[in-house]
């Protein structure tokens, strides 16, 4: 039985442009993009933080 070929979250938004300008550039797109995935997925639904 042949697997079928990985493909990784930076290979999927390859081609994914970033509007933002150079100088305001604190993290790279792809580590916002995986992170924003893994949120979702552990069922963030907001950009807000709480910390107790």
């Amino acid at each position: 039985m042949k697997l079928k070929p990985k493909i990784t979250i930076a290979d999927h938004f390859a081609d994914l442009e970033d509007p933002r300008v150079e100088r305001t550039k604190r993290h790279q797109l792809m580590d916002i993009v995986t992170i924003s995935i893994c949120a979702v997925i552990c069922g963030a639904d907001t950009w807000v933080l709480f910390i107790i």
